[in-house]
Parts: C-alpha cells; sequence; structure tokens
C-alpha cells in the first residue's frame, strides 16, 4: 500500500508557532522533506531513525527544483507509511503547496494539508506590526516579490492606490523595484517601510525606514533575505508593539553541551527567553543493568538512607525497580535524601517526597548535611553514575556502610562539529553543565581545531568549574544555583549588565 503524505506548515520560524497537529505528524515521521525555512529546532523533533530529506531553496541556490520534489513526494509514498512534507509558513501562502497536493492527487497519493501560521501575520506580529490596525490599515494585501516570469508586472497602480498594509514576500531581490513603482504610481515617498529578516528566529532583525530611504538603510544594515517587506502606516507601530526583541536574551548564540536527551528543555527554555540556542552535545548517558540489582532492591528497608545525586540515577532507580516487580512502597523505610531541586522534582514524579536536600547542590553540601546524623551500623544507598566523584563514598563510607549502585554512564557524544565552523566567532555564550562536558568539549575542539574566541563559558557550579581550570579555560560566570533554571538566570544577567559586550549577534 501507498503510503500518506501531510503537507505541513510550520510557521514564521519559531518552534512554539506551529500547530499542535503539525508537530504530532513530524514526530511520527518516517522520512521528513523539509526546506529552508521550516526551523532546525522542528526538524530535531523527528524521531530516530526518520530519513531527513532537504530541499531548501533561496534566490539563484536551490537544492532542488520544484518539479523535482513534486516527482520526490510521490516516490517517497511508494516507500515510506508517513512522508512529512515541512514547509515555512502555510503550504499554500506563497508555498507552492498547491503544486505539491496536484500532483499527489494526479498520481493517486493519499495526502492532507495542515495549515501554519503564514509570515505575513506572524512574522509581523513578532517585529510588532499588527497587520491592521483601526486607525491604520483596515485591510491587508500578500504579494509575491517575485513573479514566475520576470517580464511580468504587478498592477501597480492599483497596489500603490491601496490604503491597507502591503506585504511583499521573496521581494528582497527586487526591493529598488518595488518601492520605485509603488512611487511612480502615486505612492508617497514618506510612507512606512519595514524590513523583517528572519521574523520569530531569535537572530530577528528589523529595518525601518520609507519608501524613499528603505533601499539605504538596507544597504546599512546589510540585511538581506529571508526578509519581509511591509508597506503601511502600521510601521509606525512597531516601537510600543515589539515585545519580542525585548526578550532578555533576544538575538545571543548559545551553545548547549548537554547531552540530546537532556538538552531540549534547556533549549527551549532559551528559545523562550529569546536565545539562539544551539546543541552541541558532548556526552550522551549509556544505561547500564548492575548485576546485583534485584538483591538490593529486594532489601531497600535494611537501609537507613537512600541518596540521589542526579535526574538521571533517579530515571534508572525507577526503571530498575519497576523490572524487579516493585514500585514506591519499597521505599518505605529509608530517608529520601537528593542533592538539589532538578532531583527533588524528579522524585516528586515518582510520588516521593524528599526527607532532606542539603543547601548546596553538590556532594561536599550532601556530606556536611548527612554525616552527622549517620552511626556505624547505619546503611546507605547511592543510585548514580559509573565513575561519578569518589568523594562521596569515601567520605561517607568512614562513617558506616555504603553500598554504590552504578546505573548508567556518561560517555563522547559523536558531533557533527564541522556544522558549527561558520559561527565560532559568533558565539555569544557556552554553557557547561558537568565536568565531563568540559572534558569532551576541550577534546572535541582541539580535535577539530576550532576556536570559539568570542564566547564566554559558563558553568553550572564548583565541580564544573575546578575541571573548566584544570583545562585552562576562563569560567566567565558560575550559577548562583546549580542548576539549569540557575544557569538561565545567570545568563540573563550578564546580559543585563554587561549588554555592550555581546553584541556579536544582536
Amino acid at each position: 500500500m501507498k503510503g500518506k503524505v501531510y503537507l505541513v506548515g510550520a510557521g514564521p520560524g519559531n518552534q512554539g508557532l506551529i500547530t499542535t497537529r503539525g508537530l504530532e505528524l513530524i514526530q511520527r515521521a518516517d522520512v521528513l522533506v523539509y526546506d529552508r525555512l521550516a526551523g532546525s529546532t522542528l526538524v530535531a523533533e523527528a524521531p530516530q531513525g526518520c530519513k531527513k530529506i532537504y530541499v531548501g531553496k533561496q534566490s539563484s541556490n536551490h537544492a532542488m527544483k520544484q518539479e523535482d520534489i513534486n516527482q520526490l513526494l510521490v516516490d517517497l509514498a511508494e516507500s515510506y507509511k508517513t512522508v512529512v512534507r515541512l514547509k515555512g509558513g502555510d503550504p499554500y501562502v506563497f508555498g507552492r503547496g498547491g503544486e505539491e497536493a496536484i500532483e499527489l492527487y494526479d498520481n493517486n497519493i493519499e495526502f492532507e494539508v495542515v495549515p501554519g501560521i503564514t509570515s505575513p501575520i506572524g512574522g509581523l506580529c513578532y517585529a510588532g506590526i499588527p497587520i491592521t490596525h483601526r486607525d491604520y490599515a483596515s485591510s491587508f494585501h500578500v504579494i509575491t516579490g517575485h513573479l514566475k516570469d520576470d517580464n511580468e508586472e504587478h498592477d501597480w497602480d492599483a497596489l500603490a492606490r491601496l490604503n491597507g498594509t502591503l506585504v511583499f514576500l521573496m521581494g528582497m531581490a527586487n526591493l529598488n523595484k518595488i518601492v520605485n513603482r509603488l512611487m511612480e504610481n502615486g505612492k508617497p515617498s514618506d510612507t512606512p517601510v519595514g524590513i523583517v529578516h528572519w521574523a520569530s528566529h531569535p537572530q530577528q532583525k528589523v529595518v525601518e525606514g520609507t519608501l524613499e530611504n528603505i533601499v539605504q538603510e538596507v544597504e546599512k544594515s546589510g540585511v538581506t533575505s529571508p526578509s519581509l517587506i511591509v508597506v503601511g502606516q502600521v510601521v509606525k507601530l512597531r516601537k510600543p508593539l515589539s515585545f519580542f526583541e525585548r526578550k532578555p536574551l533576544q538575538g545571543k548564540r548559545i551553545i548547549v553541551t548537554r547531552a540530546t536527551k537532556q538538552s531540549s528543555t534547556m533549549v527551549k527554555r532559551l528559545h523562550e527567553k529569546g536565545g539562539m540556542a544551539i546543541a552541541l552535545p558532548m556526552i550522551e548517558i549509556n544505561d547500564l543493568k548492575p548485576i546485583d540489582s534485584n538483591r538490593v532492591l529486594k532489601q531497600l528497608n535494611t537501609y537507613e538512607y537512600i541518596v540521589f545525586t542526579s535526574v538521571n540515577g533517579i530515571r534508572r532507580f525507577f526503571e530498575e525497580l519497576h523490572d524487579a516487580g516493585l514500585d514506591a512502597r519499597a521505599l518505605m523505610g529509608p530517608k529520601i535524601v537528593c542533592v538539589g531541586s532538578p532531583t527533588k522534582e524528579a522524585l516528586k514524579k515518582h510520588g516521593i517526597i524528599a526527607d532532606l536536600i542539603p543547601d548546596r547542590f553538590v556532594a561536599e553540601g550532601i556530606l556536611e548535611l548527612l554525616a552527622p546524623r549517620l552511626s556505624s551500623s547505619d546503611r546507605v544507598l547511592i543510585p548514580r553514575a559509573k565513575g561519578a566523584r569518589p568523594l562521596l563514598i569515601e567520605e561517607l563510607s568512614k562513617k558506616c556502610h555504603v553500598e554504590e549502585m552504578q546505573l548508567y554512564e556518561t560517555v563522547a557524544a559523536e558531533s557533527d562539529w564541522s556544522a558549527y565552523e561558520s559561527m565560532t566567532d559568533d558565539i555569544d555564550f557556552i554553557t557547561f553543565t558537568s565536568a565531563s562536558t568540559v572534558r569532551y568539549f576541550v577534546e572535541g575542539s582541539d580535535k577539530n581545531k576550532m576556536t570559539f574566541k568570542n564566547a564566554k563559558y559558563i558553568s553550572i557550579g564548583p565541580v564544573t568549574s575546578e575541571k573548566m581550570r584544570e583545562y585552562g579555560m576562563e569560567v566567565y560566570k558560575e550559577a548562583e544555583v546549580h542548576t539549569i533554571d540557575g544557569m538561565i538566570e545567570t545568563l540573563e544577567k550578564c546580559v543585563k549588565e554587561n549588554g555592550n559586550e555581546f553584541n556579536t549577534s544582536s
């Protein structure tokens, strides 16, 4: 049986602006065909094993011709059950989705179209420009800036006489022609014009001017495509309405070195703050199966304390517990200790409230809290990573019997460093959440001969900072609270207090 093709609108670029239906389809796609404006974070939502095919197009540089894309979708439907064609904006608003749908229909391929927020609306919104406003524009008109036939012309007389908002898509190559034709046909030369570059993306940039001077303003700014051209009085509302550009980390390029499975939360949080989060995972988490797991789990009531030092340790512990046919009731006896708020929240999801949490979210904090409470007859269980710092085991063993349960290990990730060669000088911050991310970052950057000379290094806590200094790295800031939220707060303070320093991507 033939598969089904879904023509999905990705929205204007910000990953949060895709529809729930669109995201659902991406997350179960067998093959994903995507274009330049689809958004890398959305592409990353595709499941493991999904075949990804880039067919992006930009002026005079097409990865694949439209006719070939049409045929590709037909061919893929012969081999894959769920084919997702991810298109920037809305498939039917200058997205050539209609041509693709007709080709599928003619070849008896089942298809579904999932609308997206079109950039003339969503993109202008993120630039602080309402496409209509009762006092300024009671209509809007979306116009292609590049006709199929170069010899064709718009009805410039009709367009110039319109009082509504004019939005030109794919028109940057013809900007000079557009403004001149409008003025030649009677549009006042002082009509406000806005150019919205990479609308709704963290690197969004807006250039303002009038029909008379916008070409010169664009030349000074260096802005190119992809950009929206908006002509009309609504552009004057941009200053009070540009909420997106007032976000605390707006436009800052921030590398996240956490493991792939863990980085998504931090990446999303940074995007919410306006940052351009770039996932460059340095580590991966490999699950381990302890040889004596069942023995330990069957006698949990013999331990006075169970100490959880990481979210991964909690995840693996409860996986082992369930595999042994047990649940949270097995933890009735011992007191539960966790290292900080993330582990506390992870425990809550399993119905467990931690009894003890140190003031300092590090091993030393656990020692300060727990050591005075122990006697020689006590037993302590510590489920954690293989190769973790020996300090906790060594010091607690001086007080009582301690058993370590090695549930996972951290190994180097296979990251594609070449994808970041062109942006090394434009990175504002690189974040490190563990000593292992530091080690593998240094090894990887040395191996690939890459230097991030303008980047500031941010550490999650003292152990990570110590490892950074061992490698000769300057710790620009260490999070006051040793959590992901604490790191993001630190980044915000850095930008607020020293904003002029971080101008590489603004």
